[in-house]
């Protein structure tokens, strides 16, 4: 009966271990809706199933270019095996150059997306972040970032 409880408790608590998130993870997020971009991204474990995502990177699309920084809060849920899929919320700022027109900007920012967490300490992940950008200088803009995320988790 020992046994028996023994080999269940570690059954259960690699199962509950899998479906964990990472303490950080550092990587690329790479992708855009009408251009190029890229992006170092760094996600940070809060609590259970919240993190912090930062984003630092530059964006190539028809009209502008831009450098900019991101924020958001996640909440992540499990959905089988090492899938998840999550939601967030924050915001940014950044510098555009627009060709007579450069400036600064802010943004507000939602995430949805799906990641699948590999046995070794790799993340992969594909994402939509619709991005609403504040400028008195340019035409406020809604962006719907698409881009493909790879981290190392440590």
């Amino acid at each position: 009966m020992k046994n028996l409880i023994l080999i269940l408790f570690l059954i259960v608590g690699t199962a509950v271990s899998a479906q964990s998130i990472s303490k950080n993870a550092l990587g690329i997020r790479v992708g855009d809706n009408d251009g190029f971009g890229g992006e170092i991204s760094y996600q940070h474990y809060l609590k259970e199933n919240n993190r912090l995502e930062f984003d630092l990177g530059w964006r190539d699309s028809n009209n502008v270019d831009a450098f900019k920084l991101v924020g958001l809060y996640q909440w992540v849920m499990p959905i089988d095996g090492g899938f998840h899929w999550y939601v967030g919320a924050g915001g940014g700022v950044g510098s555009f150059d627009a060709g007579e027109n450069d400036g600064v900007f802010a943004l507000v920012a939602g995430d949805l997306g799906i990641e699948y967490d590999f046995d070794f300490p790799l993340l992969i992940s594909l994402d939509m972040r619709p991005e609403l950008g504040f400028n008195d200088n340019y035409s406020d803009d809604l962006d719907l970032d698409i881009a493909l995320g790879l981290r190392y988790q440590f």
